[in-house]
């Protein structure tokens, strides 16, 4: 089993950055890749970004929504188990709360699909102000 806690959310005004953090623990030697996702009020859950997390799996390949291409950025700490979500340019249509995602498969490029994901966290708010 692999355990995914977020944190990093909260509140900022449009124009502002934000960092999420997902930190892993229990079985991280066998997560492939590593996800983040966000769900808006009234919203289904859709995808935000995505990489492959295991060193020398793949070129450790990224993969964003057309929504935040540009904007936001993943990357990974994997001595400290933990992925990022670097949030710039922030607008009110990205309130959401994010959600960490982690699968044990061995995809060559990252997945899109919540179905394809084994492991949740249990989300951060993040609340765009305009």
């Amino acid at each position: 089993q692999v355990q995914l806690v977020e944190s990093g959310g909260g509140l900022v005004q449009a124009g502002g950055s934000l960092r999420l953090s997902c930190a892993a623990s229990g079985r991280t030697g066998s997560i492939y890749i590593m996800g983040w996702f966000r769900q808006a009020p009234g919203k289904e859950r859709e995808f935000v970004a995505a990489m492959l997390w295991r060193v020398g799996w793949s070129g450790g390949r990224t993969s964003y929504a057309d929504s935040v291409q540009g904007r936001f950025t993943i990357s990974k700490d994997n001595a400290k188990n933990t992925v990022y979500l670097q949030m710039n340019s922030l607008k009110p249509d990205d309130t959401a709360v994010y959600y960490c995602a982690a699968d044990p498969s061995r995809y060559l490029t990252p997945p899109r699909e919540e179905y394809e994901y084994d492991y949740w966290g249990q989300g951060t708010q993040v609340t765009v102000s305009s």
